[in-house]
């Protein structure tokens, strides 16, 4: 399969829309009243921040079809000693669901980390899978030091430094763009109408699993106050190996179980 990466351009601003609609369709979320995703309309608004980085916006072909997207913003490290230090971030990091497993995401990542190396930034810095960003590179942002402002975060905080050394000695809390935190519900349900109907996801209780599990594993789960299967992809297996109660043997029911669900977790 010939992988063309190549910068996005305003042609392909609704195709890029509509696959990231369907690749983050069924998203994972605590938030009851959330309906639908709102990825395809971060990607909307991304573009039109200052904080945008427009070189490393891309598209992948695969012939002659848009079938994934990468963009990038600005964001930063303001360490302990005062001193801040301009970083990247991606995402959404988008996929066609009929092109996923094929190697595609890891090319666009694989390109564009060449170009921001070349740029000269220094690291990216994501939320993403927990179990799957670790096998391209990326390291638990936690482990370096690095923290969101709040102070805490799971093995889903992750970091990809672009070169030997980039952020030695750099300790400190890390930003984003406002943009991230500012989507709302009805703006997302008002932009989705620009797209096809689609039936919204109805996310798969927990109790799909806790019923398969031994009393101890059970009062774990029901412990860390998990509702959804969807919740449980944002948790690296070591995470939910740790949670009193799980063993070896529970892990493989909960791979199992979200197999049988279709939910991409686990050391893929």
């Amino acid at each position: 399969m010939n992988i063309i990466i190549r910068r996005e351009e305003p042609a392909d601003h609704y195709a890029v829309e509509e696959i990231t609609r369907d690749a983050f369709w069924q998203f994972w979320e605590e938030d009851e009243n959330r309906k639908i995703c709102d990825e395809h309309l971060l990607v909307h608004k991304l573009r039109d921040v200052e904080a945008l980085v427009p070189v490393l916006n891309c598209v992948a072909e695969v012939d002659g079809k848009i079938v994934g997207h990468i963009i990038y913003t600005k964001s930063r490290i303001e360490s302990d000693d005062g001193k801040t230090y301009e970083t990247l971030t991606f995402g959404p990091l988008t996929v066609a669901p009929e092109h996923q497993s094929q190697g595609i995401g890891r090319a666009l990542m694989q390109y564009t980390f060449e170009e921001a190396r070349k740029l000269g930034y220094r690291a990216v810095i994501i939320f993403g899978h927990p179990d799957y960003y670790p096998r391209v590179g990326f390291q638990h942002a936690i482990k370096l030091g690095i923290s969101p402002p709040e102070g805490e975060a799971g093995d889903a905080f992750l970091v990809y430094t672009l070169y030997e050394g980039a952020l030695d000695g750099i300790r400190g809390k890390y930003f984003i763009d406002d943009v991230y935190m500012q989507l709302t519900q009805e703006e997302a349900l008002e932009f989705d109408k620009r797209f096809p109907p689609k039936k919204a996801h109805t996310t798969t209780p927990i109790d799909v699993l806790l019923k398969r599990l031994e009393p101890d594993a059970v009062k774990g789960l029901k412990g860390k106050g998990f509702k959804t299967l969807d919740v449980l992809k944002s948790q690296s297996e070591r995470e939910v190996l740790s949670i009193p109660g799980m063993d070896d043997e529970a892990i493989e029911k909960v791979r199992n179980i979200m197999r049988e669900y279709n939910f991409p977790w686990g050391e893929l």
